[in-house]
């Protein structure tokens, strides 16, 4: 009985010693999360203006045509996929990979992985990687986001793949966020968004011509596009951190209460009996 009260104690210790750590990670998690959500919520107008802008230089231009606005004839496809650093996030990376698996099925593509679980993932099943070069999310700024974009419409150009699509995660709550596949480029939606119209009143000449200008704006957009997938991504990942370590340090609270139960009817098991066998041996005198 002895044995088994020091075995339930290490137990008890051994679950105090995780809810601490999972509690520090809980609170880290939501003290970074409040900035990265600012972040995230900061950086939407960004590429929602530059698309706008795309979809007038398309629709008040008649003669435009543009590599990123055409259909390819190219069947090969190039994921960016945004996932976590770190594991302990619940099912952040895990829904992910499976909304990517789903996206990807059937299809001939090269990734370029966002983050160091998303290199691993693709390192393991062998899948053709563009560059690991920003292996590390949290290290992901501005100017990386630019030489992403500069990179994939290079290779786009050049032919390499024919279409691109952002795989991230939605930031939607603090208590929600989904995994989605955004088709990037080729953009052949533009001009149907704007109903193929051409808005001859308010016609804007562009130099050299529109079709130059736009090329020179869909690195602009695509960069925002990736920065605003890191930022979403960075928040969501934070939040089902909190989450999944709020739920740990519950369930290890939880744990301790029974711990701490059957110790105390065990110590109260072993005292009855030492005076059980005290009287007993009393009586015997």
């Amino acid at each position: 009985m002895a044995g088994n009260m020091k075995a339930v104690k290490l137990r008890i210790k051994s679950v105090q010693s995780t809810m601490q750590i999972t509690k520090a990670m809980e609170l880290v998690a939501s003290s970074k999360l409040r900035k990265a959500k600012e972040r995230a919520e900061t950086c939407r107008p960004y590429f929602t203006e530059l698309h706008e802008t795309l979809k007038d230089i398309a629709r008040e231009n008649i003669d435009f045509s543009s590599v990123y606005a055409r259909e390819s004839s190219n069947p090969r496809y190039c994921y960016v996929a945004i996932a976590g650093d770190r594991g302990l996030a619940g099912g952040y990376n895990a829904n992910l990979f499976k909304c990517l698996e789903a996206a990807a099925e059937g299809k001939d593509y090269v990734a370029l992985p966002i983050g160091k679980k998303a290199v691993e993932y693709f390192r393991q099943r062998g899948i053709e990687c563009l560059t690991d070069k920003f292996a590390e999310i949290a290290d992901i700024s501005v100017a990386d986001c630019f030489e992403i974009a500069n990179l994939l419409c290079e290779e786009f150009r050049k032919g390499t793949f024919g279409h691109i699509e952002l795989c991230y995660t939605v930031f939607a709550s603090m208590l929600s966020q989904q995994p989605e596949v955004f088709s990037v480029l080729p953009m052949t939606d533009i001009r149907e968004e704007s109903g193929g119209r051409v808005a001859t009143r308010n016609l804007i000449l562009y130099e050299p011509n529109a079709e130059v200008v736009f090329d020179a704006v869909v690195p602009e957009y695509l960069a925002g596009l990736v920065y605003g997938g890191v930022c979403e991504s960075t928040a969501s990942e934070l939040a089902a951190r909190r989450m999944a370590m709020d739920a740990a340090t519950s369930n290890a609270e939880e744990m301790i209460d029974k711990l701490n139960l059957y110790y105390n009817r065990a110590r109260q098991a072993s005292i009855t009996q030492e005076i059980t066998e005290i009287v007993a041996g009393a009586e015997g005198l």
